[in-house]
């Protein structure tokens, strides 16, 4: 039997609101993750992640600088830091995007993290700048309000890629520590630059 995409969609976000540890979609639909998002166990071992311990640190208190994901798209793109370097430089910034659309989401099964790409704009085929929100701790609280928010809006937070694509992008806030990932496929055709915010919390609208 048949069943639109719209459907499936639907049930996903039943399964996450009731707890159930998964559903799966028919067609190539997302698997949904652990129903506590803070459950998620990663699948790879933390040596394999490029540069995990600059990665995996508190957000820094104080006044964030305000930027655009236009500005972050327009950071130079220096050189690519060895695989075990520390934070330096302009990852050493706290940042606050006040104003961003939220256009894929995913849970990377590999370290847990939730990956999300935003841009300036509600535009599919527009520039975008991957946020994580890491597996720790102290994240959880933020990696179950990414999970709930994006559960009201209708979609539920899957595994694998490319139907982390949303529907419809979702307007969102984000703070975070400017951070230079290597040179490598890490999402959709629409990232256009190494920089990310990692780790980050956002605020979906």
């Amino acid at each position: 039997m048949h069943l639109d995409r719209r459907w499936w969609q639907r049930l996903l976000t039943f399964c996450v609101l009731l707890g159930l540890s998964s559903c799966s979609g028919g067609g190539g639909d997302s698997i949904t993750t652990a129903a506590d998002i803070c459950a998620c166990v990663p699948t790879q071992p933390a040596s394999s992640d490029y540069r995990h311990a600059a990665k995996h640190v508190p957000l820094p208190t104080g006044t964030p600088s305000e930027v655009t994901v236009g500005d972050i798209l327009a950071f130079p793109q220096g050189a690519e830091p060895a695989p075990d370097a520390p934070r330096g430089g302009r990852e050493l910034q706290l940042f606050h995007v006040a104003h961003a659309f939220v256009q894929l989401a995913w849970a990377n099964p590999g370290d847990c993290d939730i990956h999300l790409e935003i841009s300036d704009s509600p535009v599919i085929a527009t520039g975008r700048v991957i946020v994580e929100t890491p597996v720790d701790s102290e994240y959880c609280a933020a990696r179950r309000s990414i999970q709930s928010q994006l559960a009201v809006h209708g979609f539920a937070l899957g595994n694998t890629l490319p139907s982390g694509e949303l529907p419809t992008a979702i307007p969102a806030s984000v703070i975070g520590l400017a951070f230079q990932d290597f040179s490598h496929k890490r999402g959709s055709v629409f990232v256009k630059t190494v920089w990310e915010l990692h780790p980050a919390v956002v605020n979906l609208q």
